[in-house]
């Protein structure tokens, strides 16, 4: 059994590739996920007075918005399926069928009929759509964060992780800036009727790119060192988990977290500065696409500060710059004044990135190479489950019962600090971390805080 840390450069499958290949091919699917992500966001008032019976905005907007949160029940079972296939087959063809199922189930939502059209049906097909966009996502953002972690040069991790963050936000900025031009190209009715269906149809030459991407690609250097030492853990998925269980527990936390918070900047801004502040779409999503621009440079700075100074004071700062801002934040957002939204925005944005490029490595160096995409998608879908998925929704009830543009920064400054005592005290640095270990241990030996990930 390998040790749990070696010097980065010691791997015996140290990365030697084309990491634009990766880049653009890992990317891609990525891109699309959190591009049809954002347009739900961006569209939930729309989509809410489309596919639901005649009710008032914020009744539609809450309606669309549970819609968004029962996907995430998928994602568990997505993780279930495609994490033990990326195990036991490779992270490349998790990969290709997740990218599959995003393209159809993000495609046919821009086809379906509306509820003035086919009654109760247009909402029962909507959620069997995001249930299957649900499921692809629960195998595609922890196993396109292995792919493209593991491919990664070993002192250069965040960097390259960092590009799957970005990624992440080029993705709701372009959905931003497609949702701005589409509401001031076309007519309210224009818009209403079919303009906006026309990004999420976009979306299928997207899907066959990434898949032809994904098919050409060689698959990690870690899997092709465990196919090569025959490791392959063969273990039900529920053994793995009870086995690494700290790990699983840690990322459920890491990743509770970035969830929220990411939807909090990705999807219900939009809908808390129309609704709640009174603005114009046109003026929010104009916004909210200056604040992901901003925020994409966030992310490349994240990646190469975690590589110069480690995962777990990364991610502890942000965690506590989110209690520390977040009710200051959504003043900011409540004023309506377009500056102090931006900079609100921003604020959110800096805090968010810490956490998120953090959490894209942890979710990967925490675990042993054998089980890496089972456990790390166990964890990081029941975090979106439990905490990410209904974060909106929550938000959206809280700021509607209360009447305060400012309540919802609490759901997420609760769940930040239920989370900060535990990564205080159990996270590890991972930041030296052998990829190709078996062994359950994921400490930094110089940490006094070293713990042993696993008791097993």
């Amino acid at each position: 059994m390998s040790n749990a840390i070696e010097p980065s450069g010691s791997s015996p499958a140290e990365p030697r590739r084309d990491m634009r290949r990766v880049a653009i091919a890992v990317g891609i699917g990525n891109f699309m996920e959190w591009f049809d992500w954002g347009l739900y966001g961006f569209f939930a008032t729309i989509i809410g007075a489309q596919f639901f019976a005649d009710s008032s905005p914020v009744v539609g907007l809450l309606s669309a918005l549970g819609v968004f949160a029962v996907g995430f029940v998928f994602r568990p079972i997505g993780g279930f399926v495609l994490g033990p296939i990326g195990d036991k087959y490779g992270r490349r063809v998790a990969l290709s069928i997740a990218v599959l199922l995003m393209g159809f189930g993000t495609t046919m939502i821009g086809l379906l009929p509306t509820y003035a059209e086919i009654g109760i049906w247009a909402p029962i097909l909507l959620v069997l759509m995001r249930c299957i966009q649900g499921f692809s996502t629960g195998g595609e953002a922890t196993g396109a964060n292995a792919f493209m972690v593991e491919s990664a040069p070993g002192h250069q991790r965040g960097r390259y992780g960092s590009i799957n963050s970005a990624s992440s936000a080029a993705a709701l900025l372009s959905a931003s800036l497609l949702a701005l031009w589409l509401t001031t190209s076309l007519s309210e009715d224009d818009l209403n009727s079919w303009g906006w269906r026309l990004p999420f149809i976009l979306c299928a030459p997207l899907a066959l790119a990434g898949l032809y991407l994904r098919l050409k690609l060689e698959d990690t250097p870690v899997f092709e060192h465990i196919k090569q030492e025959q490791e392959i853990d063969h273990s039900s998925l529920w053994r793995k988990i009870a086995r690494d269980r700290r790990p699983v527990l840690l990322t459920l936390a890491i990743g509770a977290v970035q969830g929220i918070g990411y939807y909090y900047l990705g999807t219900y801004a939009v809908n808390l500065l129309t609704v709640s502040v009174g603005l114009e779409r046109a003026d929010a999503l104009a916004l909210i696409a200056v604040a992901l621009a901003i925020y994409i440079g966030f992310c490349v700075a994240a990646g190469f500060a975690i590589d110069r100074f480690g995962r777990r004071s990364v991610n502890l700062v942000g965690t506590l710059g989110f209690v520390l801002s977040l009710f200051p934040v959504f003043a900011l957002l409540a004023t309506g004044e377009g500056v102090l939204i931006v900079l609100g925005l921003i604020v959110l944005g800096l805090f968010q990135s810490l956490v998120s490029v953090s959490t894209v490595v942890l979710m990967v160096e925490l675990f042993p190479s054998t089980s890496r995409a089972s456990g790390s998608a166990f964890g990081f879908n029941f975090a979106n489950v439990i905490f990410s998925g209904p974060g909106p929704y929550i938000a959206a009830w809280l700021a509607a019962s209360t009447g305060s543009a400012v309540a919802p920064a609490g759901y997420l400054v609760l769940v930040s600090l239920l989370a900060l005592p535990i990564l205080y005290r159990w996270l590890p640095e991972t930041k030296n971390r052998d990829l190709n270990s078996t062994d359950a241990v994921a400490h930094h030996p110089s940490s006094s805080r070293a713990k042993e990930i696993n008791s097993a």
